[in-house]
């Protein structure tokens, strides 16, 4: 066994250690409860001792000892756990600070299982009086010092304040330091000098609140004043001339102090630095070395100041360089250069003693003072002048402020153009004027019809002069316009003409209304013929898109053209092509027109237009012929007011007698009426008979009726005299009996009931008429009256 390692070792005694338990049987555990208590009592003064116990009660079964695990949070931040098998554990503060308060919870773990105790807040009243260090208690003014401000028994976040009392009782906080120790330590500087006292206090910020302590000892400060205020002089005295050497003396006077730094500085720049109580710097006066010196004295960090105003006076003044002619200077253009003084002193120097030198950049040009040349470019440049004058031991020299010299280059003649190349006829547009060469700034100057003048100014490269303008209207407005270009102060401009814009821009005239005609007339378009549709504008600039519409329908067609007139043809027109057209038009100018809108109906073709007028014929004649059916029919009814009935039982001849007036008056009575049969109006003889017969025989032959005429009546139309036979086809209706006329006597009558059955004729009068006949004839002075009879009783 002992030749095994120690790890080996280790790993058996594990092993039975989890053996053993499982040996006994099965073990189990659990936690009840967690207390805590605070001892003595949840509110102490600080400075007291306190004790936090936590203890654990947990039910076990099979286990001896337990592993636990206590932690001890204030405010949810752990201040301290342990490791142990006992069940309780103690937590000491001791002293017991305002740091410590708080809310505390025990959290015990036991393996694999934890629970926590109720909260307990503690509450430690009162703060520790601060200490206050000083190193030095006597400072001079504005010497510097350390002071140390502490509570060594607190802990937590601070705030230290420093306060400084004067006598008067007045207080006055210094500063105050932020530390997460329980000391600070600050360098402090008193300027005042006299009596003061010193103090100080803090500030602990805790999760209950801010809490403020009690203020430090005070100690007693005496600021004392230091005497190292310097003193500065000039020799030989505060006003002196170029050329002068001068000398600056600078020192401290009855100072016990060593190790003073003395400096003489002028706008912030050292002339001389010594470590001593005195100094002096000697030096040549210049026209610059006007202006206020300063004596500096400095120990530690404690500075004292002393300053001195000197003036040197000019023996002459700085140059001036002059050009000639001051303003437009153009190439080609003589200008001179010219170089004075304007000032000096006669009794230190004399006129002579000037020396004059004009240079072009940084080269010297002449020895004089005047300088003369043409303007060219090769003359631009930066010129300057300087002075020299030679006095004992030592030469001044001044030079003037560059002159730049950059002749101008004149202005060409301005161009002008429409901004985009296109111009749009009615529409505002944009003028750009613009000359190739001359010297910026260059003013352009716009001129038109119907405008005032407007100015642009061209001072950079990039910059254009382009002028807003209001619509024209004709394209030869454009030659109205003009520009003057000038870069010069004085002279005559450069003048552009608005001509070149003809040659130049594209000159845009936008649509007119359009117009829609069809050819031929909306009036005379027929079926089966062609439509032309003349879409046509009086200006515009081509291309020009015309556009045909029918109201209703789509597009019927589109196209584009350079002419100001276009059509669109219809082939074979129909009904369909009845209705409301329009067409609209457009050009590069973007405006859209749009024409009246034309009605148009289409007619019928010729041949329906005929067949219906065949037809309207056809129907009135066929109302022609109804209605002259009618007409006669009616008339034959009226005329067969009476009807007259005779049976037949052989031959029966009745005698008719009519007087020859009656039989006038009949034959008077229609005239030229052919087909109409004439009456006897009085019948002779016995009637009563023959009514009630009827008529039976198989085939009745024509029956006649001779009429005797009689005496006229005088108040009648005249007729011839004497008796006339007259024969008459009677007709029979359907009772039997013939109708008469008025005023007819029928003295005899034969009648048969088929007048019209073949082989039965009348006999032949002198005339060679058949009595058949449906004429009224006169035959050798007889009248024969035809009735027409069919058998039905009608009367053709």
């Amino acid at each position: 066994m002992g030749s095994r390692p120690p790890s080996l070792r280790l790993l058996l005694l594990t092993t039975l250690l989890l053996i053993w338990p499982c040996a006994r049987g099965q073990s189990s555990y659990i936690i009840d409860t967690v207390g805590l208590t605070i001892l003595p009592k949840s509110t102490v003064q600080t400075g007291t001792a306190v004790s936090l116990r936590c203890q654990a009660i947990v039910s076990r079964s099979n286990i001896s000892q337990l592993p636990y695990h206590f932690q001890i949070t204030r405010d949810d931040s752990p201040v301290q756990s342990f490791d142990t098998v006992e069940d309780s554990v103690e937590y000491e503060l001791n002293p017991a600070r305002a740091g410590d308060s708080g809310s505390y919870e025990c959290r015990v773990t036991v393996k694999d299982r934890s629970k926590a105790s109720i909260r307990h807040k503690l509450e430690v009243t009162g703060l520790q009086t601060p200490t206050l260090n000083l190193t030095n208690t006597q400072p001079y003014e504005n010497e510097e010092f350390t002071a140390t401000c502490s509570a060594p028994e607190e802990k937590g976040n601070f705030i230290f304040r420093f306060y400084r009392r004067f006598r008067s009782g007045e207080s006055e906080k210094i500063k105050p330091i932020p530390t997460q120790g329980n000391s600070a330590e600050t360098t402090l500087s008193l300027k005042l000098r006299g009596e003061c006292f010193l103090s100080c206090d803090y500030e602990m910020t805790l999760a209950s609140g801010t809490r403020r302590s009690n203020v430090s000892n005070e100690i007693r400060m005496n600021v004392k004043a230091l005497t190292i205020t310097p003193v500065i002089n000039m020799l030989p005295g505060h006003t002196v001339y170029e050329g002068d050497v001068v000398e600056a003396v600078c020192k401290v006077v009855d100072s016990p102090l060593k190790n003073i730094h003395l400096f003489l500085t002028k706008e912030r720049t050292i002339l001389k630095e010594v470590t001593a109580t005195a100094l002096s710097h000697r030096f040549t006066a210049q026209d610059g070395d006007s202006g206020e010196l300063v004596c500096k004295a400095a120990w530690e960090n404690v500075h004292k100041e002393s300053y001195l105003t000197i003036k040197v006076k000019e023996l002459f003044s700085k140059p001036d360089l002059t050009l000639e002619p001051v303003i437009d200077l153009f190439e080609g253009t003589r200008f001179t250069l010219n170089c004075s003084v304007s000032i000096y002193v006669p009794n230190r120097i004399t006129k002579k003693a000037l020396k004059f030198f004009i240079y072009k950049d940084d080269v010297k040009l002449t020895s004089s003072k005047i300088y003369s040349t043409l303007a060219h470019p090769a003359k631009n440049g930066n010129y300057t002048c300087k002075v020299q004058v030679d006095i004992p031991n030592h030469t001044l020299l001044k030079e003037s402020q560059k002159l730049v010299v950059a002749a101008k280059i004149p202005v060409s003649k301005p161009v002008l153009t429409v901004v985009g190349r296109t111009l749009l006829l009615g529409k505002p547009f944009q003028v750009l004027c613009q000359s190739d060469r001359g010297t910026l700034p260059i003013t352009y100057a716009l001129h038109g019809p119907n405008r005032s003048p407007e100015y642009r100014t061209v001072s950079r490269p990039q910059e254009k002069a382009i002028f807003n303008s209001t619509a024209i209207f004709k394209s030869l407005d454009l030659s109205k316009f003009l520009c003057h270009a000038n870069n010069a102060q004085r002279g005559p401009p450069m003048i552009g003409q608005g001509e070149q814009m003809l040659h130049t821009t594209n000159i845009i005239e936008s649509v007119s209304r359009p117009v829609l005609m069809v050819h031929p007339g909306k009036e005379d378009i027929s079926e089966g013929h062609s439509m032309l549709l003349v879409c046509s504008v009086e200006r515009g600039s081509p291309p020009l898109n015309f556009t045909w519409y029918q109201i209703g329908k789509t597009v019927l067609s589109s196209l584009t053209s350079n002419n100001r007139k276009e059509s669109y043809r219809i082939n074979t027109v129909g009904r369909e092509h009845s209705g409301s057209y329009f067409c609209m038009s457009t050009n590069p100018a973007g405006e859209v027109k749009q024409s009246s809108t034309v009605t148009i109906a289409v007619k019928w073709a010729g041949w329906k237009k005929g067949l219906i007028a065949v037809f309207c014929i056809l129907l009135i004649l066929t109302l022609i012929l109804v209605i002259a059916f009618k007409t006669r029919l009616l008339h034959c009814k009226r005329k067969r007011t009476g009807r007259l009935s005779v049976k037949s039982t052989g031959t029966k001849v009745e005698r008719l007698s009519l007087t020859q007036a009656e039989v006038n008056e009949a034959a008077n009575a229609t005239p030229g009426m052919m087909g109409k049969s004439v009456w006897s109006d009085r019948v002779s003889g016995s009637e009563s008979d023959d009514q009630s017969s009827a008529i039976t025989a198989d085939k009745p032959e024509p029956q006649y009726t001779e009429v005797q005429t009689r005496e006229a009546d005088p108040n009648r139309a005249p007729v011839k005299e004497g008796t006339e036979t007259v024969y008459s086809k009677v007709c029979h209706s359907q009772q039997g009996v013939p109708e008469l006329p008025d005023g007819v006597s029928v003295e005899y009558a034969q009648l048969n009931h088929d007048a019209d059955q073949p082989g039965d004729q009348l006999p032949t009068n002198h005339g060679g008429h058949s009595p058949n006949s449906d004429h009224v004839m006169e035959i050798n002075n007889s009248v024969c009256i035809d009735t027409g009879d069919q058998g039905e009783g009608n009367c053709d």
